[in-house]
């Protein structure tokens, strides 16, 4: 399938710089990721330069680790964040390469990250010294970020009510499946406070519709979503300014300033 970008960003909101995309990435296949094969077109380098080009005028962007597979990984984020502070307002590392030695060495670091990821098919075979360190999450204040394919907002509602200083972000709505289950989890989502949904990958989730995006927000509520593009994800389907117009198209106009600058501002503790 061909790399798609359509020109000019569409995003709907007033003014290019009023929001913040809450969910990119950067690789480079040379440098590991070992899920990104050969003849995919996600198979090549986008760097700082290539997510520049492809939002020009957003606030930021918070960076979302991509499955190196190392700690480098991490730092090599949090060194573009201190480069490029006009472009990169936070990023999310990834939790399973982490010891607890290492990790609480990271949280020490003038520049921790604003939150940290596990992913997997559901909480159960994510892997156990990963979650062992979540209350360490919790006690420095950062965003737990869920990317499960079976459970995600029941996982989040444990986790949350569990850890009552945690903030848990739940990627890509969630990544539902069977519609009826969702909903349900969803409703469950929405009773524990410190649970935030992020309208994120809608271009590659199968229920990825604006429809499914007000959904979420009429239940859980503007002060709990954020947006995010997945970019370079998307790009088969779609450019960065599709992805992000897929979500802020279901925004009323009341809710554009708490969804995209206020809530991220607040959740990931953003700068700008």
């Amino acid at each position: 399938m061909a790399i798609i970008e359509t020109g000019i960003p569409r995003v709907n909101t007033p003014g290019g710089r009023e929001m913040f995309d809450c969910h990119a990435h950067l690789w480079d296949p040379a440098a590991g990721f070992p899920w990104i094969k050969p003849g995919s077109p996600h198979y090549r380098a986008f760097g700082p330069d290539d997510l520049a080009a492809a939002g020009p005028g957003l606030r930021g962007t918070v960076l979302v680790e991509a499955s190196r597979g190392d700690a480098g990984e991490t730092l090599a984020l949090r060194d573009l964040r201190r480069r490029r502070p006009e472009l990169v307002a936070g990023y999310v590392g990834n939790l399973h390469v982490y010891a607890a030695d290492a990790f609480r060495a990271l949280l020490a670091e003038p520049e921790p990250p604003n939150g940290m990821r596990i992913g997997g098919a559901d909480w159960a075979t994510t892997p156990a010294e990963a979650r062992a360190l979540v209350p360490m999450l919790a006690d420095a204040g950062l965003v737990l970020e869920l990317n499960l394919h079976r459970h995600a907002l029941r996982t989040a509602a444990e986790a949350a009510v569990e850890h009552p200083t945690l903030t848990v972000v739940v990627d890509h709505l969630g990544n539902p499946a069977d519609l009826r289950e969702w909903r349900q989890e969803l409703q469950d989502a929405a009773t524990v406070p410190n649970v935030t949904v992020k309208l994120s990958g809608l271009l590659t989730q199968p229920h990825g519709t604006p429809a499914i995006a007000r959904e979420v927000l009429d239940t859980v509520g503007a002060d709990r979503c954020v947006v995010g593009s997945d970019w370079p994800i998307c790009l088969p389907r779609g450019s960065r300014a599709d992805s992000l117009a897929r979500a802020t198209d279901a925004l009323a106009p009341e809710e554009r300033d708490e969804v995209l600058v206020g809530t991220p501002r607040r959740v990931y503790r953003l700068a700008g």
